[in-house]
């Protein structure tokens, strides 16, 4: 198989994650305009930017290491799914630990899934 096909199928992958993440971010409902009322969406904001830059960094490893790979055979595949698996939950994770940023098992939840990506 060549590489690129790997490489647009996981760039697409990825996308679709970074889309789906940013969808979790809800607009105030209608009535007052001001700044104020994202208050209660900052913990969200705040989980969003901070998964962004972990799937930015896993896409820019990602480039990085096909660059330098000059077959791509089944056990590279298997591992690349396992990699996009575990990013796959990144939406989930995020809009979990947004919602609940005090609690234990949602950022346990969320380290646990970060873990595994890098694994």
């Amino acid at each position: 198989m060549e590489k690129n096909r790997l490489e647009a199928f996981s760039d697409g992958v990825l996308a679709i994650i970074i889309t789906i993440m940013v969808l979790e971010l809800k607009v105030p409902e209608m009535g007052d305009a001001s700044f104020k009322t994202l208050l209660p969406i900052v913990p969200k904001f705040l989980s969003y930017i901070l998964s962004f830059v972990y799937v930015g960094i896993y896409w820019n490893n990602h480039h990085h290491m096909l660059q330098s790979a000059k077959l791509v055979n089944g056990k590279v595949l298997w591992a690349n799914l396992h990699l996009l698996f575990w990013l796959s939950l990144f939406p989930f994770t995020t809009a979990w630990a947004g919602e609940n940023l005090s609690a234990g098992a949602p950022l346990a939840t969320y380290g646990f899934v970060l873990f595994m990506a890098a694994i």
